[in-house]
């Protein structure tokens, strides 16, 4: 076990492998139970899938990934525990919401619950503004409201892209690939194991919501509310290194926030939009609607499976744009990033217009 442990450490993204196979063992449990138990969703107005599926795939992405991590990071299990209970909440209000759907006002306060000991009593927060608007480090009190800030828009963002099959899976694998890399390459071993051992815990998911047929199962938002906690974890810890030079010069990323704000562009981008338009429409900005990017894809006439890989390849390019623009001014690759969202956009609902009169002068 302590070659095993060694070996490890040398080469973390062995780790993929380690958790995509205790996620492909435990799996079938997983769905077997949730079909026994009524842990399922029907077909409804938001939906598009046809009979009842499984909606718990958070449990088996939560049991590999964590065995995974106890396996070969056990030596600091002390130092995260209270980390660790953060990852226990959002598990339980992402599987309580995915079986009775609580208020929001609830899920918010659950939310905020893990923050607390993710933020406060694991002190993994966000304390620096890396020169942006001429400030640096930030004074407890607005460190704390601007990591709680933070952790809440990103789990929503990723809650609220979780629309069509593989998409919030596979924009995590995405994430969590390039965090892991980055912590390899940077000697954060601890963390790149952990970044790791979730991409492999999501590549089994993805092939079973993808690929799975008759075994098919959603991730639930137990799925992407516990993916959203650990990417602020990455988040928190990448932009933290960043901010205290705690890394070779060659990786440093003077624009470290705004490299964060590219890789995640997908999500926020359109969490800002919805919700902005939602505001406009004198409705709740929680108030759900079939008005997201994955929404208007398949507007167009693409299928699932299109919108999810188109998307993962729009993420691909913000993520390149990131890595390209890591020495900017933060403002200016912000800016960028903004606008070719927007353009992108713009361009989506021309080709959306455009289908609705197609079809309307079909039907004429």
């Amino acid at each position: 076990m302590l070659y095993l442990n060694n070996f490890i450490h040398e080469f973390p993204a062995f780790t993929t492998l380690v958790s995509f196979i205790i996620g492909l063992c435990f799996m079938p449990l997983v769905i077997d139970i949730a079909k026994k138990r009524n842990f399922v969703v029907k077909p409804n107005k938001r939906t598009s899938h046809e009979g009842v599926i499984p909606n718990i795939g958070g449990i088996n992405i939560f049991i590999s990934f964590l065995s995974t991590v106890f396996l070969f990071t056990y030596g600091i299990i002390s130092e995260l525990q209270f980390t660790i209970v953060g990852l226990f909440i959002i598990l339980i209000i992402g599987f309580v919401d995915d079986l009775i759907a609580i208020k929001p006002t609830w899920k918010l306060l659950g939310e905020l619950a893990s923050a607390f000991f993710l933020i406060v009593v694991s002190d993994v927060r966000l304390s620096h503004l890396h020169g942006f608007l001429g400030i640096n480090e930030l004074s407890i009190g607005w460190s704390y409201l601007l990591s709680f800030f933070v952790f809440v828009v990103i789990i929503n963002a990723l809650n609220l892209i979780d629309g069509v099959d593989g998409l919030a899976s596979g924009l995590g694998i995405l994430y969590c690939l390039f965090f892991a890399v980055y912590f390899s390459l940077t000697a954060n071993i601890n963390m790149a194991i952990s970044a790791y051992a979730m991409s492999g815990s999501l590549f089994v998911f993805f092939l079973y919501n993808v690929f799975g047929g008759r075994r098919k199962i959603f991730m639930g938002d137990s799925g992407s509310l516990l993916l959203g906690y650990m990417i602020t974890l990455y988040v928190f810890d990448f932009c933290e290194l960043n901010a205290y030079k705690c890394i070779p010069g060659i990786f440093q990323m003077s624009a470290a926030p705004a490299v964060t704000i590219c890789v995640l562009s997908v999500p926020l981008f359109d969490t800002m939009r919805v919700m902005l338009t939602r505001i406009k429409k004198g409705v709740s900005p929680f108030h759900p609607d079939k008005n997201h990017i994955h929404h208007l894809l398949l507007k167009t006439g693409l299928k699932h499976r299109q919108v999810t890989f188109v998307l993962l390849g729009v993420s691909i390019c913000f993520i390149a744009l990131g890595i390209i623009g890591r020495q900017w001014n933060i403002g200016i690759l912000i800016l960028v990033a903004f606008s070719v969202a927007s353009v992108l956009t713009y361009f989506l609902w021309r080709k959306v217009d455009k289908k609705l009169y197609s079809n309307i002068k079909a039907k004429l």
